[in-house]
């Protein structure tokens, strides 16, 4: 075995050496963690790494990326050839061992890095487990019963948001989830006592996990292979946290300081352990027969776990024929073909808002469609995302002494006051299958602010997620600006992947769930107002929401454009009439709720709708800050700084959108255009 563990060492040490690059201290205190995990007690097989019963890792400590990559070379993943583990931190672009483990390849289940995030997406993965599993496995069927292991360091014990992962997987009692600890009590800074003394054990006990210590996590496989092993036990009644001493960069001249972390050992560094070792120092990459013969028993070993499972699959499928093509469908993510037919074909013309549209457009596909997992923190009453007979995912013999008694089957998740976490076990959730689960997240907007890093995470990822944003406007009123997301629409917009949508009443709210669901680049996030909103039946198009921006009320040799977008769409076709009727301009009348569709469309259509190629100009309306508009508009009546504690019935015109107000204003603006003092392309603030 310690041929096996300096092997590993030395192999963490010379990639890091050879490009000068690199984080060998953790991935190289880690190395009997490695063996204990691949070798062991791991169910997955190299050869189908997408196998849809393995065993889940999650490596949370993202920058020991290279202790994953070594692994999955020695363990036989075909993709992770010898020329790719040598690329590391090399020039190539199809480099496999990136700085961080990412999603796309092969035997990675999540891009990980920003600390924190792994373990949240593994609770998440362990929940889609639970969930299935409850779904679908019957007495002597244990189809879906994988386990999901996530190794996580001193770091991710303090983010926030692995605080509030490890807080509600204890609350779930997550008995399929195993988190390996690497108590090496080294952060960048230095030794961790320098900002944080808590007794670990305690808090995770207090969380609700049960906690084992593996006093010798360096050398002893055997302690640690007993550890992982409780975490299979069918009598856990809680998850299982390991607390692993170990020490960062061991065997090196720089063992246990934070200067093991990030920077290679250097030449006589590494020379000097090999040296220790008893290896030849002039060697490198050298990886002996005995050591590749360890391990080359596992390829078939997974392949006959594959063998088995198909086995299991086929004889349920013989006694469950029903059960068990939905349970294929669902792995291939399939959706009834219906699911279009559920949205309904009109809508009540009262005034109604569009968080209420909501439940309108989508709730008997929620109710009808098992897809669907949905969440929010702590808001279930404000975002109106319940069906008929809903049940809430909690564990099955948790009683609460206020709501409704749930089970693992269930779909509607309360996440409690967990905004960062409820985006981030999303991302794990998605990650599971692709599209076996699709999760369903709902905050106030202001409150994706605290969730921007998981759901920035869930977009890099491409991973299918829909956020349903509620309160999105100034119009929360007396709730003041501390609710008001004025930028935040900035930043969703900007996002690569990210597929922001505002619409403006009912009909615009059915084009956007349509878009969602259908959408498979990314996750989507639906932006929907607090307060009741104008029914423009007749104007709006379901339909036309999927080209980002179509023309709501055309007008022949108009002098200018207005567009608006969600709460506030009511206002361009107001200011219009306005604009007609007492200062003899025709207007143009644009709906725009999404920016990326829009820009997506070809460039014919983009000039039918905004028309500026033939120098009609354009005005946006929105009162959020005007950054973004300036590729589409050349003015914009938007907020100029943040929003104020008002009912909501005042707000809007103490800032300025009163239909009178804004109607002069854009006819001030076409006068100086018309005479040559606004310069094209230069954006004004109304």
């Amino acid at each position: 075995m310690q041929v096996v563990l300096q092997t590993f060492r030395l192999l963490i040490a010379d990639l890091c050496q050879q490009f000068g690059m690199g984080h060998p201290g953790s991935a190289i205190g880690m190395a009997a963690l490695g063996v204990a995990l691949w070798k062991y007690s791991m169910k997955y097989a190299p050869h189908e790494p997408d196998w849809f019963n393995r065993d889940r890792f999650v490596l949370s400590n993202g920058h020991a990326c290279l202790f994953q990559y070594t692994n999955l070379y020695l363990t036989g993943y075909k993709a992770m050839t010898w020329e790719q583990l040598l690329s590391y931190h090399s020039e190539r672009p199809d480099s496999l061992c990136p700085g961080h483990p990412e999603i796309e390849h092969e035997g990675i289940e999540l891009t990980t890095g920003p600390l924190g995030q792994g373990i949240a997406n593994a609770v998440g993965l362990a929940m889609a487990t639970k969930h299935l599993a409850a779904t679908f496995n019957r007495p002597g069927y244990d189809i879906v019963n994988n386990h999901t292991w996530c190794m996580v360091g001193d770091a991710c014990m303090q983010e926030g948001v692995g605080c509030e992962a490890f807080s509600y997987a204890g609350h779930l009692k997550l008995t399929n989830l195993t988190v390996i600890y690497d108590n090496n009590q080294i952060s960048c800074d230095g030794s961790v006592d320098l900002t944080n003394t808590e007794d670990v054990n305690k808090k995770m006990e207090a969380c609700g996990w049960e906690v084992i210590d593996v006093e010798d996590g360096v050398n002893d496989v055997e302690a640690v292979v007993s550890a992982l092993e409780k975490g299979r036990d069918p009598n856990r009644e809680k998850p299982l946290f390991i607390n692993v001493r170990t020490i960062i960069g061991v065997g090196s001249a720089v063992a246990g300081k934070a200067v093991a972390h990030g920077v290679p050992f250097g030449k006589d560094n590494v020379a000097a352990m090999k040296k220790a070792y008893g290896w030849d120092i002039e060697r490198t990459f050298y990886i002996p027969d005995e050591v590749k013969s360890f391990y080359s028993d596992l390829p078939s070993r997974g392949e006959q776990h594959v063998k088995e499972w198909n086995q299991l699959l086929a004889s349920y499928s013989n006694e469950y024929p029903e059960l068990a093509q939905t349970f294929k469908d669902r792995m291939e993510g399939k959706l009834p073909q219906d699911w279009q037919w559920m949205i309904p074909q009109a809508f009540p013309s009262e005034a109604t808002p569009s968080r209420k549209s909501n439940s309108l457009v989508v709730s008997k596909i929620l109710a009808q469609v098992p897809t669907f997992m949905v969440g929010t923190a702590d808001l279930t009453p404000s975002v109106n995302l319940t069906y008929k007979d809903y049940e809430i995912f909690n564990p099955p013999d948790l009683v609460p002494i206020s709501g409704a008694k749930g089970s693992y089957k269930g779909r509607y998740i309360h996440y409690g006051i967990r905004e960062h976490v409820m985006a981030a076990i999303a991302n794990g959730l998605a990650a599971y299958s692709p599209r076996t689960i699709i999760p369903i997240t709902s905050s106030f907007f202001m409150f994706y602010l605290y969730a921007a890093p998981a759901v920035r995470m869930g977009a890099l990822q491409k991973l299918k997620v829909i956020h349903v944003a509620t309160h999105d406007s100034i119009g929360a009123g007396e709730d003041g600006p501390t609710h008001q997301p004025v930028e935040l629409a900035a930043l969703y917009r900007s996002m690569p992947n990210m597929l922001y949508i505002r619409p403006g009443d009912s009909e615009e709210v059915a084009g956007a769930w349509k878009v969602a669901i259908e959408y498979d680049d990314g996750p989507c996030m639906i932006s929907v107002s607090r307060h009741a909103l104008p029914q423009l039946q007749g104007l709006t198009k379901r339909d036309s929401v999927a080209k980002g921006a179509y023309v709501l009320k055309e007008e022949k040799d108009a002098h200018v454009t207005v567009m608006a977008v969600g709460a506030e769409l009511s206002f361009a076709v107001n200011v219009a009439k306005e604009l007609d009727e007492k200062h003899g301009i025709k207007a143009r009348v644009v709906s725009f709720p999404s920016h990326k569709l829009f820009r997506e469309q070809p460039l014919s259509y983009q000039r039918e709708v905004l028309q500026r190629n033939v120098g009609i100009p354009a005005v946006i309306i929105e009162p959020y800050v005007s950054l973004g508009w300036e590729r589409f508009a050349d003015a914009g009546v938007n907020m100029k700084g943040f929003g104020h504690s008002l009912p909501g019935k005042y707000i809007y015109n103490h800032f300025g959108f009163e239909t009178d107000s804004m109607a002069k204003r854009i006819g001030g603006f076409l006068k100086d255009w018309k005479a040559g003092n606004i310069g094209r392309g230069e954006f004004v603030e109304l």
